[in-house]
């Protein structure tokens, strides 16, 4: 279903794939990109992959959006996980092709109901671990 405001429709897959991330937890990340006038599932990572795995997977010049399930130990020692939604614009990537994700951006993670912080990245450096456990608690 396009969105007049952008233009841009959203694959079923998409919300399909979060929905599987978000109750049954047998991905831990999905990349999505946008191709042909919609946004897609481009990539998804089963559960024993790493943040690193995760933040190896974007393309260095082009821009992508993301959802990360992100496990971690509180300091009451409690475990605990949370979806992570990430924009990914390198500086190196197009300006029109900048200008399309950043429109398209919240109508997008709309349809992805449970993402509980987001973070835009324009540089590795932004989505480090370390930023990611500081946002998390």
């Amino acid at each position: 279903m396009a969105n007049a405001a952008s233009g841009m429709a959203v694959n079923d897959e998409c919300k399909l794939k979060f929905m599987e991330l978000k109750a049954k937890r047998i991905y831990r990340f999905i990349i999505f990109k946008i191709e042909n006038q919609q946004v897609v599932v481009e990539k998804v990572g089963s559960p024993e992959e790493t943040y690193e795995d995760f933040t190896a997977s974007f393309p260095a010049d082009e821009c992508r959006y993301s959802v990360f399930d992100f496990d971690f130990i509180t300091d009451e020692n409690c475990q605990k996980s949370k979806i992570f939604f990430i924009a990914w614009a390198p500086d190196t990537a197009k300006i029109r092709s900048k200008m399309v994700y950043a429109s398209s951006k919240d109508r997008f993670k709309r349809e992805l109901d449970g993402i509980q912080v987001e973070l835009q990245a324009t540089d590795p450096s932004e989505m480090s671990l370390d930023i990611i456990k500081s946002r998390a608690l």
